[in-house]
């Protein structure tokens, strides 16, 4: 049975070749298995290789250790995994435990990911600004959306969507809605923070998902039913069956066994709490217990897990956008996991990496952001402005969102009405700023490209 919880998006995947049978190999006696036997207990061999951690399919690829052959190397790599292995609560059908461990690749990431993504966003001030913090926020909360549904199939461009879901138009067709479904269901796991996960929620979540966009409409919310035909994960490429989930009749009560786990249930040993957030996603995944939208719901539920968990800069983070840009690494995740006896680890592993790169990603943009204001602040040192308007402007890189009327720059600073009116409309012509009338009240705004006008208008000045 092979394991890919989400469409490839048209990406070619080669499957990875299964490992030998275990037992087989500690079965076999080859001549001088006595001393590779104690090479490997000796500790020697190591969970990963040159600190990674490698599948059989791209290890069979590498040179072993001198005096061992693959299968002897692999073995030595497993007997270090298995010592360290733990056994989580989500079972295949069999109820076979999947497993996982914490090799140091993911202690490096797991420190990364706490220093980063819990508390409040206080890279700069840009993202401590409440207008700042908001704006950003929904920028996020859109690009999720966006690249959730383009990995299920979505066509929609990423102007069109944001476009609609910015102007508040309705879902134009198929891809639209998905979009719009994504945009409103990552809204409500926001809303869930402080609230345990039931199986009623999940399916709140899926119909907010699928809403409008299901052949059957009655199947949005709603478990697959036993008798009926169980929807398989297939390639959409060759339309190979690549996995069958568990049968429709165990799904209620892996359900409620996936809430409880969601809401902080014992484990064998410690779990950190990011890896909890990453087998939530897993395990949904896994048993595909909905007609369609699995994807998307089980992303959705992993972004639930790591806010009520306390890593409040994941809102900020658009983890589909960086699955997207390999898609295939994120099904050969699924895969490794499926082919390597349930071993989590692989999948767990690559999550980590998706997320420390969103946050890499998020921290640059912000630190390009500020770079760009304090850039704006040496441009109007040199302009021609007054002290008044430079105040003003200054203010607006940094609260892109803020109004300005005629009565706050008089009383901002103590001025005369004709002399505020004077610097508000001088803004507007030079294109800083822009007008909108509210009632019989002049409300003024920085035009969204600021610090680029800025600029421009430095340039024009100097080719005077």
């Amino acid at each position: 049975m092979l394991l890919i919880p989400v469409p490839l998006v048209g990406a070619p995947v080669k499957l990875p070749l299964a490992p030998p049978d275990l037992e087989k190999l500690l079965g076999s006696d080859p001549p001088g298995s006595g001393d590779v036997m104690r090479r490997i207990l000796s500790g020697s061999v190591r969970s990963t290789v040159d600190g990674r951690y490698r599948h059989w399919d791209a290890l069979r690829q590498l040179t072993p250790p001198e005096g061992l052959t693959h299968e002897e190397w692999w073995l030595g790599i497993k007997m270090a995994r298995i010592a360290s292995s733990r056994n989580l609560p989500l079972t295949d059908a069999k109820e076979t435990p999947f497993v996982h461990s914490v090799p140091d690749e993911a202690l490096e990431m797991l420190q990364r990911i706490d220093q980063h993504a819990r508390g409040e966003v206080e890279i700069s001030e840009l993202a401590t600004n409440r207008q700042s913090r908001r704006r950003y926020l929904v920028s996020s909360l859109i690009e999720e959306a966006i690249t959730s549904s383009q990995l299920e199939g979505a066509s929609t461009t990423q102007r069109v969507a944001k476009d609609m879901i910015t102007s508040g138009r309705p879902p134009r067709d198929a891809s639209e809605r998905m979009i719009f479904n994504n945009y409103r269901a990552m809204n409500l796991v926001r809303e869930w923070t402080h609230m345990p996960l039931t199986p009623e929620r999940i399916l709140e979540l899926h119909r907010v998902v699928t809403e409008g966009t299901l052949d059957d409409p009655l199947a949005a919310g709603r478990l697959q039913r036993p008798g009926g035909q169980r929807v398989s994960v297939v390639d959409r490429i060759d339309g190979k069956v690549l996995h069958a989930p568990p049968p429709a009749e165990m799904l209620p009560e892996r359900i409620a066994r996936l809430c409880e786990f969601s809401n902080g249930g014992t484990t064998q040993g410690f779990l950190h709490p990011v890896g909890r957030a990453i087998v939530v996603h897993l395990w949904l995944a896994y048993d595909h217990p909905f007609e369609d939208g699995n994807g998307r719901t089980a992303r959705a539920l992993f972004y639930w897990s790591m806010l009520s968990q306390g890593y409040r800069l994941t809102e900020f983070l658009s983890i589909s956008r960086i699955l997207k840009q390999a898609p295939a690494r994120y099904a050969r995740a699924f895969l490794f996991t499926e082919t390597d006896g349930l071993y989590a680890t692989y999948f767990i592993l690559h999550q980590l990496g998706v997320i420390g790169r969103a946050i890499d990603e998020l921290r640059g943009y912000l630190r390009r952001k500020m770079r760009e204001v304090h850039a704006a602040d040496e441009l109007l040192r040199e302009s021609d402005l007054n002290h008044r308007q430079i105040a003003l402007i200054q203010r607006a890189l940094r609260h892109p969102d803020a109004e300005y009327t005629f009565k706050s720059h008089m009383t901002s600073h103590r001025v005369v009405y004709q002399s505020a009116r004077a610097d508000l409309l001088a803004l507007e012509e030079r294109g800083l700023v822009m007008r909108r009338v509210v009632g019989r009240e002049f409300r003024f705004r920085p035009v969204a490209d600021l610090a680029d006008r800025l600029t421009a208008m430095r340039t024009a000045g100097a080719d005077r």
